[in-house]
């Protein structure tokens, strides 16, 4: 079964940037879609960005134009390079695989983004 491990969040301030990593085991990686979603309190997960096997990328508007996402099928590793962060960036940001699959990976603990005004 394939887990997924994020990392790379933390506290920081409005403007401010952050490089999100997402590992997953498994040998299917590199053959998924994957993407980053982020769940902040009190609301529903949405997703933010999204990466093909082949790298094509999609992002939601909220962070089009200040984030990016990258891969690494070697490493099993998808990336989320976030600048300009604002407050409202703040949430937990997990990864899975894109929202058009029928079903998603089991969700990793994911990873805490805070950024303070």
């Amino acid at each position: 079964q394939v887990q997924l491990v994020e990392s790379g969040g933390g506290l920081v301030q409005a403007g401010g940037s952050l490089r999100l990593s997402c590992a997953a085991s498994g040998s299917i990686f590199s053959t998924n879609a994957m993407s980053w979603y982020r769940q902040a309190p009190g609301k529903q997960r949405e997703w933010v960005a999204a990466i093909t096997s082949g790298g094509s990328t999609h992002y939601g508007d909220p962070v089009k134009g200040r984030f990016t996402i990258s891969r690494d099928n070697a490493k099993n590793t998808v990336y989320l390079q976030m600048n300009s962060l604002k407050p409202e960036d703040t949430a937990v940001y997990y990864c899975n695989v894109s929202p058009w699959y029928a079903s998603k990976w089991p969700w990793g603990q994911g990873t805490q983004v805070t950024v303070s005004s």
